[in-house]
């Protein structure tokens, strides 16, 4: 590969983080207004849940169609439109007056938000296995500095200059500048470029959606559990991301303030924690294909262990949950990186956008209902037991899966290998 051409591919990473970073501050940021739009509507937090879950459920629904059409077609055109998809029903969600009109237009802003299965897949033909966890923990840092962005434009830009209303089209309109962006500044990469057996080939033919090949997914042991610990995972993240600032405002008596001074360095270490995931397990799968999910089980353990700590510490101490708030985010993402990259450690290049999006679907078809089950906990007993009741459990049966997925990965990783070598014989 020639300077030109690695430095190229950095560009490509760059601004697809910056679609990530600020697609994230926009769909993360509502959880910091909770307080100020439920006080627009006059809704409570089973009707908030409902706001939340009708993106997730649109979202849900859409994956398998992103999936299939990045498979098929170029997935830059399909990434600018989902910007532009991102930027106009953002404004439209902040036109409306009504409880109704919002509940409709802030599920249309999921349309977008099953994207992403393009954008990780056109980054691993560019970047080859031994990389690609560094890579996309680069890039998942965006959804925590999203969150981080997002929190500091509700807390303090919002009041500055008329509230969330203001702040929805500023970021709408920065979705519209990225999908000029990515149309006339990213290249599309032939499926599978990046894969070893092909290092030494000069032109890689043309691999296309196979329905045999998506059907494959589904046989491969490894996928099914990630596809169930994708059900559990996403859930303690969407409760997080849509209860917490009212859990601190509400049960521990934060101002905005003390959230701010409380939740940014939590969130600036949780995003530490995406690259972090991604280094270590990169570095464990050069010695072993097992490493990357030996990561990702040791950070739900220890982020389970350490969140319990912390929602349980008495609300005077607030120092002792500030540390064991920091600890916790070191160990939460740690999965995060290694699951995409076990994904494409066990699929052909030619379907795993659809692969990830299956994945995705599952994720969202749970998590899609975790702020409406979340919203009647809180109702009927408190946010804090809401939030320690479900983290708890789902990441307990993560953990597990992550265990059974250890004893198939080698099987299912070696397979892909072979076909890979195959299909080189010919080219």
């Amino acid at each position: 590969m020639s300077k030109e051409q690695s430095r190229y591919r950095w560009f490509v990473v760059v601004v697809f983080f910056f679609f990530m970073l600020l697609h994230q501050t926009d769909k993360l940021m509502i959880g910091s207004l909770q307080v100020p739009i439920s006080e627009a509507f006059g809704i409570n937090n089973r009707q908030w849940g409902l706001v939340n879950s009708g993106a997730l459920i649109v979202a849900t629904i859409l994956y398998p169609i992103w999936g299939y059409l990045y498979d098929r077609y170029a997935r830059v055109k399909l990434l600018s439109l989902a910007s532009f998809i991102w930027g106009a029903t953002t404004w439209l969600n902040a036109i409306v007056r009504s409880f109704g009109g919002f509940l409709i237009t802030r599920a249309s802003t999921g349309i977008d938000d099953s994207s992403y299965p393009g954008l990780f897949t056109l980054i691993a033909d560019y970047f080859g296995p031994n990389l690609r966890g560094k890579i996309f923990g680069i890039l998942q840092l965006a959804q925590p500095l999203g969150y981080l962005v997002g929190m500091v434009l509700a807390l303090i830009v919002a009041p500055m200059i008329g509230g969330w209303r203001s702040v929805f089209f500023i970021t709408g309109a920065l979705g519209l500048v990225i999908a000029i962006l990515i149309f006339f500044g990213v290249k599309e990469m032939p499926r599978g470029k990046a894969e070893p057996e092909f290092e030494n080939v000069s032109e890689i033919q043309s691999f296309r959606f196979s329905w045999a090949e998506a059907r494959e997914i589904f046989k491969k042991r490894t996928m099914w559990f990630v596809f169930l610990q994708g059900f559990a995972g996403v859930f303690p993240w969407n409760v997080i991301t849509f209860f917490f600032f009212g859990y601190l405002e509400k049960e521990r008596g934060y101002d905005a303030n003390s959230i701010l001074s409380t939740m940014a360095p939590v969130i600036l270490i949780l995003a530490g924690g995406y690259f972090l995931g991604g280094v270590l397990g990169d570095f464990l799968f050069r010695r072993t294909t097992r490493g990357r999910l030996l990561v990702a089980s040791a950070g739900v353990l220890f982020g389970m262990i350490f969140m319990y700590l912390a929602i349980t510490t008495p609300v005077e101490a607030r120092n002792q949950f500030f540390i064991l708030m920091c600890i916790t985010a070191i160990f939460m993402p740690l999965a995060s990186a290694n699951v995409t990259a076990t994904v494409y450690d066990v699929t052909v290049p030619e379907v795993r956008s659809t692969a990830q999006a299956a994945q995705y679907f599952v994720e969202n078809a749970g998590a899609a209902f975790a702020p409406i089950i979340t919203g009647v906990i809180a109702d009927a007993v408190d946010i804090k037991t809401a939030i320690l009741l479900i983290c708890s459990v789902a990441w307990s049966v993560c953990f597990f899966l992550y265990l059974g997925a250890i004893f198939t990965i080698e099987k299912d990783s070696q397979h892909l290998r072979d076909q890979m070598a195959e299909r080189a014989k010919f080219m």
